[in-house]
């Protein structure tokens, strides 16, 4: 009969026994190897509780508690060091100077882990993983193998700073949720008179990972059972308890619900992962990134969160335009606050083009900053008007000898002229194409120009001269919307009949011809204005959305309100 040796696989002096040893070594080997993988450790003191985000229960040393009145919350473990990188708040806050860190204590977490994976038990007097002759054989050679170690080294526990932050309703109505440093003595405090009850808000162990560091032990062996069990496995605990407490809450608001899911979404951001937006309604995509970006501003992180908003709304295009010309402060808003330029270049050309309209409003919602860049916008466009006012009243006709049309050497020449003029001060007077009629006297016909309206009223004006020209059997109806849309064939039929003597079929038609070339020249003219920096124009064509006002201001690098803010 073979004796002890060859069971536990220790090979003999002879050839034969450590041979039939071997085997049975690597049978047993094999036996055990298959029968511990093939176990679950959930639940047991060899389970390693997991390192990625929301919970980073092995590197993270910021503790974050997001809890509403209905007792619902989300718990976070993240990391100091990013998200200094990524809110101002937090920078200032685990600063040295405003700071209240923890000191706890924390056990290397490779040798217990490296004892979870290969079956062994992690602390020193555990049970055994596996529960075999082999495992106690292994467990008396460390023990043997720790009694020669110096007692330091078998108690190496390192100091580590810790955060711990809670929402804070404050004590007002008008007061804002905002997450407070607070002590985790403190938290067990006071958890019991907030609403909601629950599991977590049990009062937590002293010696736990936010906590003071655990108290000095008769020997090494329980401080460092006491540091493993309770700082490497307490995130893992806690959201156990708060998943099996959460069915019996009440459930959350909507108000609460959207706190919730902006708080989730502002760190998910922080760590790279897309945030949870609606993909699908435009419309409540815009409240929830318009929410997330206020929390964001709040935190004073605008500069990770805002190009996470700007390119989750650019994927709704062409919708996207529409929405911003309906509701272009609400988005030139949003799109100052997510730093996009697309955003806030269509939405500043909309307010620049209907200035004076939403004034009031523009500056209770924008800063200053913004405020001046839509004036200097306006004077520049309003400018630019002035001068192709001016140019359009300078139009005039020559004879076949190069001279000016005068009432003298061609007055029917003249009267197309002068019936160009008319319209177009009517058009700058009420911003809208007249129904037609005409003067009968010339000294009716003022030649000077007059003030320059509004631009809101003004825009459709020079649409209509600087659109697509109709020939002479074109629009003839008088009342379109391109360049033959004014002046047509029965306005200037109408006009001609109110001198009976000149009213021909000759004169009609050399009166048409001669109405078109002034069109001709006005649409040059107001070539400047008719350009459009809108998205919306571009991919609908000019004029999309019955858009009645000028497009054309030009927003650069320079005039973000951002890039010199910063």
């Amino acid at each position: 009969m073979r004796g002890s040796a060859s069971v536990v696989g220790i090979s003999s002096s002879g050839g034969g026994g450590g041979g039939g040893g071997g085997r049975v070594t690597s049978a047993l080997h094999g036996s055990s190897r298959s029968r511990r993988y093939n176990r679950s450790h959930a639940g047991g003191t060899s389970f390693v509780p997991q390192n990625e985000f929301p919970i980073f229960s092995h590197t993270g040393d910021v503790e974050i508690v997001v809890r509403v009145p209905s007792g619902h919350e989300n718990r976070y473990l993240l990391h100091r060091h990013i998200l200094t990188r990524c809110s101002g708040f937090f920078e200032a806050s685990t600063s040295n100077e405003w700071s209240r860190p923890h000191q706890a204590a924390e056990s290397p977490a490779s040798p217990a882990t490296a004892g979870a994976i290969e079956g062994r038990p992690a602390v020193e007097g555990a049970p055994a993983a596996t529960g075999g002759e082999l495992a106690r054989v292994g467990e008396r050679a460390r023990s043997s193998s720790d009694a020669a170690r110096p007692p330091d080294a078998m108690a190496l526990v390192q100091s580590k700073k810790r955060w711990r932050y809670e929402l804070d309703y404050g004590s007002g109505d008008n007061d804002v949720p905002m997450l407070v440093q607070k002590d985790e003595h403190s938290n067990s405090n006071n958890s019991s008179s907030t609403g909601g009850g629950g599991a977590s808000h049990q009062p937590l162990p002293s010696n736990s990972l936010f906590g003071g560091p655990p108290p000095a032990s008769s020997s090494r062996h329980s401080h460092h059972k006491s540091s493993v069990s309770h700082s490497f496995f307490r995130s893992v605990a806690n959201l156990s308890l708060s998943a099996s407490h959460s069915s019996t809450l009440p459930p959350p608001t909507p108000e609460e619900q959207d706190l919730l899911r902006d708080y989730d979404n502002l760190f998910r951001i922080f760590y790279n992962y897309p945030p949870c937006l609606d993909a699908v309604n435009i419309a409540d995509s815009y409240v929830q990134c318009k929410t997330l970006l206020h929390l964001a501003d709040q935190y004073d992180a605008l500069a990770v969160v805002g190009p996470r908003v700007d390119h989750h709304l650019l994927q709704f295009q062409s919708r996207l335009w529409k929405q911003i010309a309906k509701y272009p402060i609400s988005y030139l808003r949003l799109g100052y606050l997510a730093r996009s330029k697309i955003i806030f270049q269509e939405a500043l050309i909309h307010v620049v083009g209907q200035w004076p309209a939403g004034e009031r409003s523009i500056r209770a919602a924008l800063p200053e900053s913004v405020v001046d860049l839509i004036e200097d916008k306006v004077d520049e466009l309003e400018e630019t008007v002035s001068r192709v006012e001016a140019r359009l009243f300078r139009l005039t006709l020559t004879t076949r000898t190069g001279e000016r049309v005068t009432p003298a050497n061609s007055y029917l020449d003249w009267l197309a002229r002068q019936q160009r003029k008319r319209r177009q001060r009517r058009q700058r007077a009420d911003g809208a194409p007249p129904g037609g009629g005409g003067a009968t006297a010339a000294a009716n016909l003022a030649l000077t120009p007059a003030p320059v309206p509004s631009l809101a009223s003004i825009g459709r004006t020079y649409r209509l001269l600087g659109g697509t020209a109709s020939s002479g059997g074109g629009d003839r109806s008088g009342s379109g919307s391109g360049g033959g849309g004014y002046l047509g064939h029965d306005e200037c039929k109408r006009f001609l009949k109110l001198t009976p003597e000149l009213y021909t079929r000759d004169n009609l038609r050399r009166f048409e011809k001669r109405v078109e070339e002034l069109k001709a020249m006005a649409r040059e003219v107001v070539r400047p204005l008719m350009g459009s920096g809108l998205e919306l124009e571009m991919v609908h064509g000019f004029g999309a959305g019955g858009i009645g006002y000028l497009t054309c201001t030009k927003v650069g690098e320079r005039d973000l309100p951002w890039a010199y803010e910063s």
